[in-house]
């Protein structure tokens, strides 16, 4: 049986791959090759490489296993035609994207850029910046799962009142309320942190509008790091030239890379971040510790893997 990972990784994490499954074939290659892809009977990707033309020369694949979260950038229909097994990593974000998220809720509290500027400037400003503090604040956090339940976790270590919002209302771990996300505008007033951590779905496309942002306070920091479609760049653009919130944390866009000509890279009260907040020293490390487990369930026969999501609805 083959693997086929179609990117490059640590000569170490390849090498104990190979120790530990004899049994099985490794390949590892940067990039899609022809001759890997017909003979593999497991890819291991990031999800944005695979095009329908792929699939239909991989005969032999039965399982793809994803090394990110996100798979709405996949050849989903063509995937489930073939009833080909999908997993992924979800999970593994939550230590790096809540180390960022609260990296920037504290930047911000505390008037970091400005300390910053007045070093590189020789200023010295004892009252520069008004810095606020986190304890005592509510946040709202859209989509409480894993990366969100860790959000909300350290946030109460600083006396932070979480609220969640999800598909159901059902309480979720470390949020002192939850509700359903039909209802989110009766919650928004209450926040002053809110934070996205959404999929990209059907139902969270532009699930944010103008009116949202209405009803948030005028001193709210707006945080997505979910997926860049749940709010519209134009209505986002809007809502921070007339102040509508203090400030909009972006680590996801609409399009990527962020056009050189948006207005967002001219706003003083945007933080633009490129998609980074997952990245980790040990972003694979935490991958293999979700992929050995599956394979050694698979290769047993037993396709009660972890992560196994449905390609068609995107989790």
């Amino acid at each position: 049986m083959k693997v086929y990972f179609t990117f490059d990784s640590r000569p170490d994490l390849q090498k104990q791959l190979v120790e530990q499954f004899p049994e099985v074939e490794f390949a590892f290659r940067k990039g899609i090759l022809e001759k890997e892809i017909k003979t593999a009977e497991v890819i291991v990707t990031y999800g944005e490489d695979l095009k329908d033309e792929h699939i239909d020369k991989a005969q032999n694949l039965k399982w793809i296993f994803v090394a990110s979260a996100g798979v709405e950038k996949m050849p989903k229909n063509a995937i489930a035609e073939r009833d080909i097994l999908v997993s992924n990593v979800r999970g593994i974000h939550k230590k790096p994207m809540t180390e960022s998220i609260l990296a920037h809720i504290l930047s911000i509290k505390r008037v970091l850029p400005t300390i910053y500027n007045n070093q590189r400037n020789k200023i010295w400003d004892k009252r520069g910046g008004h810095p606020t503090e986190l304890n005592g604040s509510t946040a709202l956090i859209i989509g409480p799962g894993a990366i969100g339940g860790e959000i909300g976790r350290l946030l109460q270590a600083f006396e932070v009142y979480t609220i969640g919002c999800n598909r159901s209302g059902n309480p979720a771990d470390y949020m002192n309320e939850t509700y359903r996300i039909d209802d989110i505008a009766e919650h928004l007033p209450k926040a002053d942190i809110v934070i996205s951590v959404l999929p990209s779905t059907e139902e969270t496309e532009h699930l944010i509008g103008y009116e949202h942002f209405q009803v948030m306070r005028d001193n709210a920091i707006f945080m997505n790091f979910g997926r860049g479609n749940l709010v519209e760049t134009d209505v986002l653009i809007r809502a921070l030239e007339e102040n509508q919130i203090q400030h909009a944390v972006l680590d996801v866009f609409e399009q990527e890379p962020l056009p050189l000509d948006s207005r967002l890279w001219e706003l003083d009260n945007v933080t633009i971040s490129p998609h980074c907040s997952s990245h980790s020293s040990r972003y694979l490390e935490r991958s293999l510790e979700i992929f050995i487990p599956s394979l050694e369930k698979y290769l047993n026969g037993d396709m009660d893997i972890e992560n196994k999501m449905n390609i068609l609805r995107g989790y």
